[in-house]
């Protein structure tokens, strides 16, 4: 069907030009100027014409959802039949209230709902440029049997998802570019320079940020996504230019909240797409590499709202440039990635229309067996309410944005349950006041990814990260029942703020306790304001309040020079953050160390540069970043790896070296000034793999531990070739939960509990420091949750997580776990904040 609108094409259009209002609707080539496919088209090119082809035809509608951090504007189109676009608030209602999401009951008037994603990483360009195609393609007046399709579907189209990205690649690639294109792989076109244009602006993989809407561009589009809930979702990427095409059905493992229903519909998506394929004689595959699994995807998220979600991945990325020599002596072109794009994006709809009833069954059935037959082995979920007030709202704030319900239990009782804290199942107690969250309600698969302790994974190599559970990554206690039990009485996540500022008149202090990042927030507000804080080492009591090491503790004295205004900054701050001051009229103690002891450390202003740049982990650095700009609110200096040379490094006390490979990026000239800084009173907090550039240096006390070597068997020699890469898997963990045993008289761990769950990404291995402090252990086997192969768990037993070693006059903090990870962490960020304001104070 699509090939009749190509075939049809070339012998009506240009008698179609002579129809009323025909000649205004042009295509991508007219409209541009050029051929698609003989150059990139820039984002506001790609706007532009999208907003020519709303403007010109009755099929389609533009939408403004928001604008990235560099101000470039993301919009949405909706295209169906003008009737349809006539009742279309009607038919997205009707949509919603399948669900159970929206009240009321639905007329006879439900369509099929098909979202199309393109360029969400932003070297991987061809999906933009088919994006453009299959909108005209769509559209134009001689597109019969397109039209026809969009007489019972709405097709949503988002052109392109990370506009940054995309023209921080196109504008580069452009700059290299001579007068012809040159298809050799070693020509510099195709070796784009750090951070390369896959990331957004702060250099986020928008592709693994679905779930956590860490960035700008994932929030905004949520609150789009979700008043629609597409019945078919497609993300369309690319991999290597050597590889065909792939396409669903995806490869295992599916999580086990993935229905039939879908695994089946995806597959009959993938069918029509092989017809296709097969009558151009084009490559593809299908069930492998890319899993349904880690839900952060765009094919796993839309999949657990219900949808058909799938990623289409063309060969290309950023090596291709405009054309490149693959391995079998073909020339890979931008026309022919873009074409192929195009074919499965047309050829989505053409199915969506073709089974439209069976499909929005389907989709209905979804919501209605999780309101009313909720799947997997636990139905409800408990947090308790003694855990952090901070804690808690930040878990019902993302529960609210999900739209998943939850409330109080109205009663106590005894139950046995999977205890999160001890990862045991056991018998437990659960209060009236407790929050439930039960898996019978219409997000109740979300709830289930969410919640449930450890995922079942039916195979090992899997494509990314495989525990997420929100206890842990919250840093909550609870459990998880196998017994349904529902919330009896609401709440909000209002309920747990509660500011407070208890001052009379001047105090003489102010007080304010440590245990989350809206603490950090709180210090990092006065801190830029001018304000001088201290903590304190000990707990203490004063005017019968009890405070517990880590409280800030705001002297009127060391802040004279600002009078009436150091009142005003902290009330300020205390509301902005949400934060119980308390004022109090003395420095003298009941119990601990009065304000004028030595246990009270003034907090020196911290200065701080982030070493970013080529060596370093793009990805972490841009969490580092994001940290600091956004999520802590506290200026960092990016200082980029070719300037630390030339830098004057006594402007900062505190250096952040992100994880990466520096070998051959930093000479030990450039280390050996780091580690001079270090000694002369800095403090250098090392991420990830940059603690092996350290490890065994002389001056550091970080020592990696190995794996015993062992004289192989003769089983050992003889496995089979098949199972190599089950075999790697063994010694690796590609993101699990480690129980961390956390010092926390240590200033590093203030504010945290003694048992930490961490999110480990890789098996790299640390033995605890000879002297120094060895703030956070994993003891034992420490497995919690998650993929971890037995030899990474034996080699990751008695090992460092965090520590922190003292260097001349200068602190080396150690973070080989990264508690920034995605940013979505929310447990381990004040890791970061304590190694920031009070290591080495």
């Amino acid at each position: 069907m699509i090939k009749k609108a190509r075939y049809t094409v070339t012998i009506l259009f240009s008698l179609l030009l002579s129809l009323p209002g025909f000649a205004q609707l042009q295509s991508p080539d007219e409209f541009l100027g050029y051929e698609l496919g003989e150059r990139w088209t820039l984002h506001h090119q790609v706007l532009s014409y999208v907003k020519h082809v709303a403007e010109e035809s009755d099929y389609v509608t533009i939408h403004h959802y928001g604008e990235t951090n560099q101000h470039r504007e993301l919009v949405y189109l909706v295209i169906t039949s003008p009737e349809n676009h006539e009742n279309i608030e009607e038919i997205r209602l009707n949509n919603l209230r399948l669900t159970g999401l929206e009240e009321g009951s639905t007329t006879d008037n439900l369509k099929g709902i098909v979202w199309l994603s393109y360029n969400i990483h932003g070297n991987e360009t061809s999906s933009s440029e088919a994006a453009m195609r299959t909108l005209h393609e769509i559209v134009r007046p001689d597109s019969r049997e397109p039209k026809q399709w969009l007489e019972n579907t709405a097709v949503i189209m988002d052109p392109m998802l990370n506009p940054d990205g995309r023209d921080r690649y196109v504008n580069w690639f452009s700059n290299m570019l001579g007068v012809e294109v040159n298809p050799t792989f070693d020509a510099r076109e195709h070796h784009e320079p750090w951070p390369g244009g896959r990331s957004n602006h702060y250099l986020f993989d928008l592709n693994r940020d679905w779930a956590w809407q860490v960035q700008k561009e994932s929030q905004l589009r949520y609150n789009i996504y979700k008043q629609w809930f597409p019945h078919i979702h497609v993300d369309f990427h690319e991999q290597s230019y050597n590889a065909p095409y792939y396409f669903a059905p995806a490869a295992e493992p599916f999580h086990m909240a993935i229905t039939d229903w879908q695994r089946e519909f995806q597959t009959t998506i993938g069918e029509n797409h092989i017809g296709y394929f097969d009558d151009e004689n084009w490559l593809y595959f299908t069930r492998e590499r890319f899993d349904l699994f880690y839900p952060s995807f765009g094919d796993t998220w839309p999949t657990f709202h219900g949808s058909i979600g799938m990623t289409y991945e063309m060969p290309g990325h950023s090596l291709a440039g405009l054309a490149i020599e693959t391995a079998e002596g073909d020339t890979l072109t931008l026309a022919q990635r873009l074409l192929q794009h195009h074919t499965t994006g047309m050829s989505t709809v053409e199915v969506a229309s073709r089974y439209s009833d069976e499909m929005i069954s389907g989709f209905s059935d979804f919501f209605e067996t999780s309101r009313n037959n909720a799947r997997g082995t636990y139905k409800t979920f408990v947090v308790k309410a003694d855990n952090h007030p901070d804690k808690i709202y930040n878990l019902l704030t993302f529960l609210d944005n999900l739209q998943i319900e939850y409330g109080t239990s109205g009663s106590s009782r005894s139950a046995s349950g999977f205890n999160f804290t001890t990862a045991e199942n056991e018998s437990i107690r659960i209060e009236s006041d407790d929050i439930l969250i039960s898996a019978y309600q219409p997000q109740g698969n979300l709830v289930r990814v969410f919640f449930e302790p450890n995922p079942e994974l039916a195979d090992s190599l899997t494509y990314d990260i495989t525990a997420w559970e929100a206890h842990y990554r919250f840093g909550l206690r609870g459990y998880a029942l196998e017994t349904r039990y529902n919330p009896v009485s609401s709440i909000s996540a209002d309920d747990f703020r509660h500011a407070e500022i208890s001052a009379d008149g001047r105090p003489y202090a102010y007080i304010t306790s440590w245990n989350s990042m809206d603490d950090a927030r709180f210090l990092a507000e006065i801190t830029r304001e001018g304000v001088k804080s201290r903590f304190s080492r000990v707990d203490f009591e004063i005017e019968g309040q009890a405070f517990d090491a880590g409280s800030l503790v705001i002297t009127r004295e060391n802040n004279r020079l600002l009078g009436d205004r150091f009142d005003q900054i902290i009330q300020k701050a205390a509301e902005n953050h949400h934060r119980s001051v308390h004022g109090v009229s003395t420095g003298f103690v009941t119990s601990g160390s009065d304000f004028g002891s030595s246990n009270l450390r003034y907090i020196e202003r911290p200065r701080v540069a982030v070493l970013i740049g080529d060596g370093t982990s793009s990805l972490n650095a841009g969490e580092i970043w994001h940290f600091f700009d956004h999520q802590l609110g506290y200026p960092a200096t990016m200082l980029h790896t070719d300037y630390l040379m030339r830098a004057s490094l006594n402007d900062y006390d505190t250096l952040v070296l992100p994880s990466g490979n520096y070998r051959d990026i930093l000479s030990d000239a450039a280390i050996e000034r780091i580690s001079a800084w270090t000694r002369d009173g800095g403090t250098l907090i090392t991420f990830g793999q940059a603690n092996s550039l350290l490890a065994g240096r002389n001056g550091f006390q970080l020592q990696r531990k190995m794996a015993v070597d062992e004289e192989p068997s003769a089983e050992d020699l003889l496995q089979p070739y098949g199972d190599s890469a089950r075999r790697a898997a063994s010694s690796r963990t590609p993101g699990s939960i480690f129980r961390v045993t956390l010092d926390t008289t240590h200033p590093l761990a203030y504010g945290l509990d003694s048992e930490y769950f961490s999110l480990k990404t890789d098996a790299s291995a640390y033995n605890y420091l000879d002297s120094g402090w060895n703030v956070g252990t994993s003891r034992g086997n420490a497995h919690i949750s998650g993929f971890a192969g037995h030899e990474a768990q034996n080699l990751l037993q008695d090992t460092l997580n965090f520590g922190v070693q003292q260097h001349g006059s200068g602190r080396v903090v150690y973070l080989v776990d990264n508690p920034l990870f995605r940013g979505f962490w929310e447990n381990g960020k004040l890791l970061m904040a304590n190694a920031v304001f009070f290591v080495g104070n």
